[in-house]
């Protein structure tokens, strides 16, 4: 999947490539990281490529946050149901590390898009998701996109 969207990127004209990293950034599992790194391998200026790969990411969380919002509000009648296996095992992470840590750390197991949405719909402040979210997309963006340029730098891509 990542070599198709490398090829996708590289077959872009060169003042349009930025968009096939932002729509590869959006994408769950990709992400701002793994976008930072395809937009650096496609030859952006890594600035640009970990910019677009956190716009693209910040703008699908925001997707989620926002639909997920509204549908709680919605839905709030729902608590006598237990929740699934799953979403207990995230509910114990965020009862555990607040929405900071989940934030920060989430993107470790699962993609921002649900992290964000789940931490929502356990009754986290909107507002407080988005801004962890934000900041955690853009750290792990940078991060990644740093290692993609070190490394293409070793291999001499």
């Amino acid at each position: 999947m990542i070599e198709n969207l490398q090829s996708f990127t590289e077959s872009l004209p060169p003042l349009l490539q930025w968009v096939g990293v932002m729509l590869a950034g959006a994408i769950p599992f990709v992400e701002s990281y793994t976008g930072s790194v395809l937009g650096v391998l496609a030859g952006l200026n890594p600035v640009v490529a970990v910019a677009a790969a956190v716009v693209g990411n910040v703008i699908s969380m925001l997707i989620f946050v926002l639909t997920t919002s509204r549908v709680r509000t919605a839905a709030v009648t729902r608590r006598g149901k237990p929740d699934s296996p799953r979403r207990a095992k995230l509910r114990e992470r965020f009862d555990r590390f607040g929405v900071p840590g989940v934030s920060l750390l989430g993107q470790t197991v699962l993609p921002s898009q649900i992290t964000a949405a789940a931490m929502v719909s356990f009754g986290a402040s909107r507002n407080a998701v988005i801004g962890w979210q934000i900041v955690s997309i853009v750290l792990w963006g940078v991060l990644f996109g740093a290692l993609a340029v070190v490394g293409s730098d070793l291999v001499g891509v």
